[in-house]
């Protein structure tokens, strides 16, 4: 009896866990998602697997070239994470710090938190695709973000 209660929460709660990433996915605008490799809209069909997550493509020639060499990519796969609602932001991406609401800065249309004007100002201060590499790179992604598992 007991191991179908334990049984009947898992199912239960997968069923909860998956409803939820696919609302957060229903919410996207997926016109304003870019292809990692060309930057052009994406093709919801064209994915591959990125930290628990799905980056997405335009076409099967970028998917390809994604598959080559996927680390040329990882700060526009970590952008697009947060962009598609897949990863939350759950620090500052310079310090790791807990945020504040009001030091905010867009980042290639995603709203990313920092824990001081400082750090905000030297993001806005930063081109746009520095922005993106530094702001989404790794080691900033691990400190910050946080994939929603599947």
């Amino acid at each position: 009896m007991k191991s179908r209660i334990v049984a009947l929460f898992a199912l239960v709660s997968m069923v909860v866990v998956g409803t939820l990433v696919a609302e957060d996915a229903a919410k996207v605008d997926w016109a304003k998602i870019k292809c990692v490799v060309s930057g052009k809209p994406v093709n919801v069909e064209r994915k591959a697997e990125f930290k628990g997550g799905e980056v997405y493509f335009c076409c099967p020639s970028c998917a390809a070239s994604y598959a080559k060499d996927a680390t040329k990519f990882t700060a526009k796969s970590n952008h697009q994470l947060v962009a598609t609602g897949q990863a939350k932001q759950e620090g500052c991406p310079m310090s790791g710090k807990p945020v504040k609401a009001d030091a905010k800065v867009s980042i290639g249309g995603v709203d990313v938190a920092f824990c001081c004007n400082n750090c905000k100002g030297a993001a806005e201060k930063m081109a746009a695709d520095e922005q993106v590499s530094k702001v989404f790179g790794d080691e900033a992604f691990e400190k910050a973000f946080k994939v929603s598992k599947k």
